[in-house]
């Protein structure tokens, strides 16, 4: 083979490889650049929410009318739980409540019709440590603004690699990863048995009693600042505060670490700046099943469909009595001295169980 003929042939082999790449990547889409959905991308890993979710929002073409920011927690809450609202969930890993306001402000320049916000607060991200470093979304906006940024991705052997996972587990139907999105950006988790959920939830409190809770936790002095500049962003929008529902079994966990008080502190601030604020962190019919919960920290999508109901109907009867309660000034002392009693039951309980 002469030398033109091997440049020749090397060349139409690169550009066929590169060609089924790109083809592959758009057809199993694993960066959420082109919205379509098909039979063989159902399923989708997670492989950076802030970048595959900024990326849904600048590429796509939108009429959400409500935004709901969360945590990991709450990217379990399915949009379509909200039956009058048309919800996109920008919820994300590692959500710290400094990065909040970048995602309205950047979300407000996407989303022109926006009229309500939905923003999941996590009691543990109030912390010094958790709230006390700046984050924003800025990052994110400018890769995704890069030249070719899209096309770039096409042509990504680590994409490809995305894609066939992405492909397979389409094809199978397996749902085997703690977080795996459909392309209505639904989130799922894979099922546990009994003894996996246990295993699974005392690590979780291990772990939160080693890195959170205790003399690891310090309340952050500015957090009303954050949540008062959250509440400016909002302008005459409706914007709504929710806590988000962790097992009792991780309550138990902060208050017997000592962080009762801090959990107060912070319900009454969030209802200090909101006026309001739907409260579903305490013991109660929800909570009390451990096997609601993947790890004790992150419940399934049904229990997000029970918190989005409650949310809209506040007197919906299909769902527990005592899961959720909406705190005002007006019954923030109450409410806080049932959960005292709450968490002294289940402790209790928790005792003389061992």
């Amino acid at each position: 083979m002469t030398d033109k003929k091997f440049a020749r042939t090397a060349l139409v082999l690169f550009l066929a490889l590169a060609a089924a790449t790109a083809g592959v990547n758009y057809w199993i889409d694993p960066l959420w650049h082109y919205g379509h959905a098909n039979a063989f991308n159902s399923i989708q890993k997670v492989t950076n929410e802030r970048e595959q979710k900024i990326a849904m929002l600048h590429f796509g073409h939108h009429d959400y009318d409500t935004l709901l920011i969360g945590s990991s927690r709450s990217t379990y809450i399915h949009p379509t739980a909200f039956e009058d609202w048309d919800v996109f969930n920008f919820s994300v890993a590692n959500l710290s409540v400094r990065e909040v306001h970048s995602f309205m402000v950047y979300s407000q320049s996407q989303l022109p019709d926006l009229q309500r916000y939905l923003i999941g607060m996590d009691f543990f991200k109030s912390s010094e440590k958790e709230a006390g470093v700046p984050r924003a979304l800025t990052n994110f906006e400018k890769k995704i603004d890069q030249p070719f940024y899209r096309a770039k991705n096409l042509l990504s052997l680590d994409s490809l690699e995305i894609s066939i996972e992405n492909f397979k587990k389409s094809m199978s139907g397996t749902i085997d990863e703690d977080r795996l999105y459909n392309r209505k950006g639904e989130a799922f988790a894979n099922r546990l048995t009994k003894e996996e959920v246990e295993k699974s939830t005392d690590s979780k409190i291990r772990r939160f009693e080693n890195v959170f809770y205790g003399n690891n936790y310090t309340y952050f002095k500015d957090y009303k600042i954050i949540l008062q500049k959250i509440k400016e962003a909002a302008g005459d929008d409706e914007l709504t505060a929710y806590t988000t529902p962790i097992s009792t079994g991780l309550f138990v966990s902060l208050v017997k670490t000592g962080l009762l008080d801090d959990y107060e502190q912070w319900i009454r601030d969030l209802v200090d700046v909101y006026g309001g604020v739907w409260n579903f962190m305490y013991p109660n019919s929800i909570t009390n099943d451990q096997m609601n919960y993947i790890d004790g920290h992150h419940f399934y999508p049904e229990i997000g469909t029970m918190l989005a109901k409650r949310i809209q109907d506040p007197k919906a009867t299909d769902i527990p009595s005592d899961f959720g309660v909406y705190v005002t000034p007006n019954n923030v002392d109450e409410h806080l001295q049932e959960v005292r009693r709450l968490a002294e039951q289940a402790v209790n309980e928790m005792e003389v169980s061992k």
